[in-house]
């Protein structure tokens, strides 16, 4: 088993299909077909702080605390905040080591978002579980790719011509 998800993740990423390793490893005809996140923005709304995860004139909403939708403020402007929060911290360490974010994957099971979070370090790539907000933080810090199923998005609304929230 090991091999064959070894052999997927190599597929994977050198063949730019960019699945994350869990649903490689248990493929099935019922995987959704990917779609790349074009634009993420931070907002704040009537409900708290909100990510939207914009593709195809729709938006994904993921509601984040304020210290990571700070994060991943931070990351898309690249604004340095005062002091380095996990995140960059996170950032800092794979950096120093060589590493680097390839992909996040976001998918929603049971009203939750989940990351897979893909990252290769001195040669050796692995998908690690994740909270979405966090891996979607580590992405924006590497220029890494964010993917959603199209099932996903084609769930999600469309966007108003002019959004009422705030922009951050």
């Amino acid at each position: 088993m090991m091999a064959s998800m070894r052999f997927v993740l190599c597929l994977c990423v050198l063949g730019g299909l960019m699945l994350p390793v869990a649903q490689a490893a248990e493929s099935s005809p019922a995987i959704s077909e990917q779609v790349t996140i074009t634009d993420v923005q931070v907002r704040n709304s009537d409900h708290g702080t909100v990510v939207l995860l914009l593709a195809e004139g729709k938006a994904i909403p993921i509601f984040v605390d304020p210290t990571v939708a700070l994060s991943i403020q931070s990351a898309l402007s690249g604004e340095k905040i005062p002091r380095p929060l996990s995140h960059d911290l996170m950032h800092t360490i794979l950096e120093a080591y060589g590493g680097t974010v390839l992909q996040t994957v976001i998918t929603l099971h049971d009203g939750t978002y989940y990351g897979a979070l893909t990252v290769s370090v001195q040669g050796q790539v692995k998908a690690f579980d994740s909270r979405s907000s966090d891996s979607i933080a580590l992405a924006i810090h590497f220029k890494a790719p964010i993917i959603a199923g199209r099932d996903l998005l084609n769930s999600a609304g469309r966007l108003p011509e002019k959004p009422k929230a705030d922009t951050l």
